[in-house]
C-alpha cells in the first residue's frame, strides 16, 4: 500500500485536496465580484490567512438575472478577468517596445523622423499655398494691403462711432479721408517732379563740373575724360527720362490698370473690414465648439493687436522720418523735397532696409546738385535718425507687443523678399508679429474660468 502510494502521480488524496482549495478560490472570488457588479460597492477583503468562501444560499444577496441568462456573478468575474488581461497586455506591449528601443532605433532617432516627415509636409502645404498666391498676386496683394489700412484706420472709426456716429456713415468718413490723403500726396508728387526737373537736371551740370574741376586741381590733378562721359551720358539721360516715363505710363497701360484696379479693391475690402470685422470673424469662427471657438478668440484678439500696434507705430516712425527728412532737404536747399520725403516715409514700411534705400536716394541726389558738404550733412542725420528710431522710437511707439529681435526682423525680410518681392517684404513683419503674439497668448492661456 505504501509502495503503491508513492508511485509517480500518488497523493491522490492531496492532489483532491489542492482541488477542492482551488474551486473554493475560484468561487469565493467570483461571489466577490459578483456582489461587487450587484451593489456598485466592493465589499471588504477577507483576512489574512482566510479563505474566501461561497455565500450560503439563505444569505447569498439576490441579484438580478440578466436577460441572456448569465448571472451578475458571472458578468463580473468576466469583467475583472478582462480588465486583468488588459492590464498584462498593456505590460507585455510595454516590455516589448522598451526591447524593440533597446536593440533596435534610438529614441532620439524615432522622434527626429516623426517630426522629419510631418515638417516635409507642412512645406509642401506652404509650397502650394505659395504658389496659388503668386497666381492670384491680384487679390492677395491689395488684401493684405487692405488689412494693414483696416489696422491703421479702425481706430478712427471707433472713435467717431463713440461720439455718436452711425457705423455706416463712420466707416464712409474714414475711408474717404483717406482716399483724399492718397490723392492728396499723389498730386503733390506729381506736380513737384514737373515742377523741379528742370532745376535738378541744372544743378547735376553744375555740381559736376564743380566735381570735374576740384579732381583736375591740386592735390589730385586727374584726367577728368572719362568723368566728362559719364557724367555727359548721365545729363543725357536725366534730361530723357521724363519723356521715358511718359511713354512707359502710355505703352504700359496693362501696369497703370493693375494698380487701379488693386487700389480700388484695396479699398473696398478695407471698407467692409471696418464696418462688419466683428461679424466677419464670428462668422469665420461659428462652426467652432465652445472651447475651441475660445481659444480662436484669444488668438485673433492677440494677433489683431499686434498687428494695429505694429501699423500705428511704423506710421509714426515713418512720419518721424519724412518730417525730418523734409526740413533738412530744404535747409539744404536740394531739389525734388517732397517726392523724397514721401518716398522716405512709404519705404520706412520695410524694416532697416526701406530706410537705407530712401536715405541712399536722397543722399545721391543731394550729392549730384548740392555738392559732398550737403551730402555729408544729409548722411549724418540719417545715422542720428537710425540711432534714435532704434533706441527710442521703436521701443518707444510700437512698444513690447510686436518687439522682434533684428536677427529675426532680418530673416523674415530675407524670406518674405525671396517669396513675394516687395510686397512681401512689407507684409513679412506684420506676419510675424501676429503668429508670435497669438502663440504666447494661447501659451498663457489659463483656461476657462
Amino acid at each position: 500500500m505504501a509502495r503503491g502510494a508513492r508511485r509517480p502521480g500518488g497523493f491522490p488524496g492531496l492532489r483532491l485536496t489542492g482541488l477542492r482549495v482551488g474551486k473554493a478560490i475560484a468561487g469565493g472570488m467570483a461571489a466577490w465580484a459578483g456582489k461587487t457588479a450587484g451593489n456598485g460597492v466592493a465589499d471588504e477583503a477577507p483576512p489574512d490567512g482566510e479563505l474566501a468562501r461561497p455565500a450560503p444560499a439563505s444569505e447569498a444577496p439576490e441579484t438580478e438575472t440578466p436577460a441572456n441568462g448569465t448571472s451578475a456573478a458571472a458578468t463580473g468575474a468576466s469583467g475583472a478577468a478582462v480588465t486583468g488581461a488588459a492590464v498584462t497586455g498593456a505590460a507585455v506591449t510595454e516590455a516589448v517596445s522598451a526591447e524593440a528601443r533597446a536593440g533596435g532605433v534610438p529614441r532620439w532617432l524615432q522622434t527626429g523622423a516623426a517630426w522629419s516627415w510631418r515638417l516635409l509636409l507642412l512645406a509642401i502645404v506652404l509650397y502650394v499655398l505659395a504658389r496659388v498666391a503668386a497666381l492670384l498676386y491680384l487679390v492677395v496683394v491689395p488684401c493684405a494691403a487692405a488689412i494693414l489700412l483696416t489696422a491703421l484706420l479702425q481706430p478712427l472709426t471707433a472713435r467717431l462711432r463713440r461720439r455718436g456716429m452711425r457705423p455706416l456713415a463712420a466707416t464712409w468718413c474714414t475711408v474717404l479721408l483717406a482716399i483724399a490723403a492718397l490723392a492728396a500726396a499723389v498730386w503733390l508728387v506729381t506736380a513737384r517732379v514737373q515742377a523741379e526737373y528742370p532745376s535738378l537736371v541744372a544743378q547735376f551740370k553744375h555740381t559736376t563740373t564743380q566735381v570735374q574741376a576740384w579732381l583736375a586741381g591740386p592735390p589730385f590733378h586727374l584726367h577728368t575724360g572719362n568723368l566728362q562721359k559719364l557724367s555727359n551720358d548721365a545729363v543725357k539721360y536725366l534730361s530723357q527720362h521724363k519723356s521715358a516715363v511718359e511713354g512707359a505710363a502710355v505703352t504700359g497701360s496693362k501696369i497703370v490698370v493693375e494698380i487701379l484696379a488693386g487700389v480700388v479693391l484695396c479699398f473696398f475690402v478695407s471698407f467692409f473690414l471696418i464696418k462688419d470685422g466683428d461679424r466677419i470673424w464670428q462668422w469665420l469662427t461659428s462652426r467652432l465648439g465652445s472651447e475651441r471657438k475660445r481659444r480662436a478668440d484669444l488668438a485673433g484678439t492677440a494677433a489683431w493687436q499686434a498687428i494695429v500696434y505694429y501699423v500705428r507705430g511704423t506710421v509714426t516712425v515713418a512720419a518721424i522720418h519724412a518730417i525730418v527728412m523734409g526740413i533738412t532737404l530744404t535747409i539744404i536747399g536740394a531739389p525734388l523735397v517732397a517726392p523724397l520725403a514721401l518716398f522716405t516715409f512709404v519705404a520706412a514700411f520695410v524694416p532697416l532696409v526701406g530706410v537705407l534705400a530712401a536715405g541712399a536716394l536722397a543722399l545721391l541726389v543731394v550729392l549730384a546738385t548740392k555738392g559732398w558738404i550737403a551730402a555729408v550733412i544729409v548722411l549724418a542725420v540719417m545715422v542720428v535718425m537710425n540711432q534714435l528710431e532704434g533706441h527710442l522710437l521703436q521701443p518707444q511707439v510700437v512698444g513690447k507687443m510686436v518687439r522682434l529681435h533684428p536677427l529675426a526682423v532680418i530673416l523674415v525680410l530675407a524670406v518674405g523678399g525671396v517669396v513675394a518681392g516687395i510686397a512681401g517684404a512689407v507684409v513679412a513683419v506684420p506676419i510675424t508679429a501676429a503668429v508670435t503674439r497669438a502663440t504666447r497668448a494661447l501659451h498663457d492661456d489659463p483656461g476657462p474660468g
